[in-house]
């Protein structure tokens, strides 16, 4: 994402790379030539997930045609309409499309996201406790409201704790992944060792 000559450079080196694909942030500001901007990042040759959020609100029309930029494989939505999300999934039916639940604590939320078709989603707790994810993932339904629901409480404590709660988590686990940048903020004492708390009891239910 960022400005246009950012985000190729970035494609360019995730090619190289051998990178799958790249999930492409949207810019800044959205323009109306938003699709000439995903045009030329698809066009430096590896796949293209879009992500959908903040000031990036995409129509079923708008997804279709940038859908049939040569690429463009996929969709991360971040934004949380479920009705716009919906419509998105319907007007795709039969095309090889791929959806993504990208929401904060995204399987807290994977209930409604399946029910509409959008069976994929990222992670942020398969960052920290791997272990917890993939408990959920095979269907260990006490780990949303044992662990996920607190962890969402805690997490909407303050604006930037999604951020927050995954270095602290990761340093809780025993890998130093530094502070969070300003204007962001480290969780306070006494929510890491909520935090904490809440990685045994998910760790417990594995």
């Amino acid at each position: 994402g960022g400005p246009l000559g950012s985000a190729l450079r970035h494609a360019r080196t995730a090619r190289e790379a051998g990178a799958d694909g790249v999930l492409l942030l949207p810019p800044a500001a959205r323009g109306p030539r938003y699709a000439d901007y995903v045009r030329a990042v698809a066009a430096e040759g590896v796949p293209v997930v879009l992500y959908a959020r903040d000031h990036l609100v995409l129509s079923p029309r708008e997804v279709l045609e940038l859908a049939d930029i040569p690429g463009v494989v996929g969709l991360k939505d971040g934004v949380g309409d479920i009705d716009r999300m919906q419509r998105i999934v319907r007007a795709m039916d039969g095309r090889d499309f791929t959806f993504f639940n990208g929401l904060p604590t995204a399987e807290l939320t994977m209930p409604a996201y399946r029910a509409i078709g959008v069976d994929l989603y990222s992670s942020a707790v398969f960052a920290f406790a791997p272990e917890i994810a993939v408990a959920y993932r095979q269907g260990n339904e006490r780990l949303l409201g044992e662990f996920y629901a607190p962890l969402v409480e805690l997490r909407s404590k303050v604006p930037g704790y999604a951020v927050s709660l995954v270095k602290a988590g990761v340093r809780l686990r025993g890998l130093d992944a530094g502070a969070v940048r300003p204007p962001l903020a480290d969780l306070a004492p006494g929510d890491l060792a909520e935090l904490d708390r809440l990685i045994k009891i998910g760790l417990e239910l594995t």
